[in-house]
């Protein structure tokens, strides 16, 4: 099998990321959103941009206020069928949480962008759609996460506390409950942007 792309869904706070390694390694295309702001080159995606890979296909979907260029990716299996089959949510939405609005620093703004993102792209999509987020419990990127790996659309509408807020009780309890920053979060993000 052909690794054609390594995408992150963000630039990461809490850890140092091997995509553009594995890019090398592959010679798959390394992408970003292009919003991304770093020093070094990589493969710009935009919202509702389709990356064919064969019998699957990958829609990027922009969702920033965990970052500004955080990405969600809707993969669609052309012989399960047309819909869509899963959605890697990355920071964005976290089973019975949703991602900290704090790292890129203007923290309230930030969460009115998650609130946005949530509530116009993700909330929209077909409900029995499967999630799968980057985090589970024990990760310090949200408060309130589960041990699940994974759970669908339509049991985070019923169950997730922070997805039936509206915009101002939302963006006050993700901005109140926020765990302690990842330990080295400023160095960690400067390796990740390609700039220590």
């Amino acid at each position: 099998m052909e690794i054609k792309y390594v995408i992150d869904t963000h630039i990461q706070a809490d850890h140092v990321s091997g995509g553009r390694n594995l890019s090398k390694v592959t010679g798959a295309q390394y992408c970003l959103h292009s919003s991304a702001k770093v020093d070094f080159d990589f493969s710009s995606v935009t919202d509702g941009q389709e990356l064919d890979l064969g019998n699957v296909t990958v829609k990027v979907l922009h969702t920033p206020g965990h970052t500004p260029e955080s990405i969600c990716l809707l993969v669609t299996d052309k012989t399960r069928g047309p819909e869509p089959w899963f959605l890697l949510t990355g920071d964005t939405l976290f089973v019975g949480a949703v991602g900290r609005p704090d790292l890129p620093g203007e923290m309230h703004e930030s969460a009115g962008q998650l609130y946005d993102s949530l509530k116009e792209k993700l909330l929209t999509l077909p409900e029995a759609l499967e999630i799968y987020p980057a985090h589970f419990s024990g990760s310090v990127c949200g408060a309130g996460m589960s041990g699940k790996p994974m759970s669908t659309l339509a049991f985070e509408k019923r169950w997730n506390p922070s997805l039936n807020l509206d915009r101002t009780a939302f963006i006050e309890k993700t901005t109140s409950t926020i765990p302690p920053k990842p330990v080295e979060v400023e160095s960690i993000v400067r390796i990740n942007q390609g700039r220590g």
